[in-house]
């Protein structure tokens, strides 16, 4: 099989379980270099994985050897290491969302395009055996014609557990940004892509005060709406109520996701994992089907995206994390935005295809 050499810039939380996964179970996949702002936090990737070398983010972008750009960088950073890494002629996928402007991420798309690049963003939690699976049920008309459905992720915020966490209450931040993009990733894959969007967005509060270490009792302002409450509505006719917020912190007792249809409803898992459960009961029956995985990718699994990806580059074809769908997703969050501010419906301008599925 062959072999892309990936560079990764950015080593902060997330790149652990990247590294880990594109170290161990993508063969597509030669991680070449690691780097940073910090050049110590490059160093210790570099060991704790023993990959071949850290280096300054200007090395790693001139090196000529490096194929594809692993972006896992802070959302205000995407859109300038993602430029800079088509800029240097290299493939480059990233970390959710594309960008935290919607015009940035024209220019993302515009730029891959032009220069004969591959453009892919993460989420790639609906490649995972969870969403697959829901999707081939979907796909049988196990549920018959979806119709409607719900989206919940309510919680308090990442100030109790990130050591720190004041870049979710930044620009590129919130739960809508932050966690949006893997409930409209899992729900355009199920039903297609959103023709147009209402909703409601506000802040709960002003400030939040980090309780986690090491900066316990950081007070740290709020730039972004906390609590996004939409109605989307699909090109295939369904439509879809989704609520996203960081001021509850009690939590909910919604399932994350369900689809109904005509002949039953489907409870699907977190979005924000690779696994089950998975759920389902048909029109006229009182009890819930637990319903077994029928595919690969259960555990943790981010890179899948990135190897998908890679796959496409040495063997030709689609994508199915792609830019088209980053980007489709990124405006449906900005029309929350716009929609909440004027008081109107907006309308989806950046059309995708539903991605294929993966039957791992």
């Amino acid at each position: 099989m062959d072999r892309l050499r990936v560079g990764v810039i950015g080593c902060g939380v997330i790149s652990a379980i990247y590294l880990k996964n594109c170290t161990t179970l993508f063969p597509e996949i030669e991680v070449a270099a690691v780097a940073d702002l910090l050049p110590e936090r490059a160093a210790a990737r570099q060991a704790e994985f023993r990959l071949p070398r850290a280096c300054s983010v200007a090395e790693l972008l001139s090196d000529r050897s490096i194929h594809v750009v692993l972006n896992l960088t802070i959302p205000r950073a995407h859109y300038e290491i993602t430029r800079a890494a088509l800029e240097a002629g290299k493939h480059a996928y990233g970390e959710k969302p594309l960008s935290t402007e919607l015009m940035q991420g024209e220019a993302l798309a515009a730029m891959a395009a032009k220069r004969g690049l591959l453009l892919g963003s993460a989420p790639d939690t609906f490649l995972g055996a969870g969403i697959q699976t829901c999707r081939a049920l979907m796909d049988e008309g196990s549920i018959g014609r979806p119709v409607g459905g719900t989206a919940f992720m309510i919680m308090g915020g990442h100030e109790s557990w990130h050591p720190d966490p004041g870049f979710y209450y930044q620009k590129g931040g919130g739960p809508l940004f932050d966690m949006g993009p893997y409930y409209l990733t899992a729900l355009v894959s199920l039903l297609g892509p959103v023709a147009a969007v209402g909703a409601i967005a506000r802040k709960g509060f002003e400030e939040r005060t980090i309780t986690s270490e090491p900066l316990r009792g950081t007070r740290i302002p709020v730039e972004v709406p906390t609590h996004v409450v939409s109605l989307l509505d699909f090109e295939n006719g369904a439509s879809v109520v989704m609520v996203m917020s960081f001021d509850a912190p009690g939590g909910t007792s919604h399932n994350p996701m369900e689809i109904h249809g005509t002949e039953g409803t489907l409870l699907v898992p977190d979005p924000n994992t690779f696994g089950g459960p998975v759920r389902m009961r048909r029109a006229g029956s009182k009890e819930w089907t637990d319903v077994p995985l029928r595919f690969g990718y259960a555990e943790n699994s981010r890179g899948l995206g990135l190897a998908d990806m890679c796959r496409a580059v040495t063997g030709g074809g689609g994508h199915r994390a792609s830019g088209s769908l980053a980007l489709h997703v990124l405006e449906v969050m900005h029309g929350m935005h716009v929609s909440s501010s004027s008081g109107k419906r907006y309308v989806i301008r950046h059309w995708c295809d539903r991605p294929e599925p993966l039957r791992s």
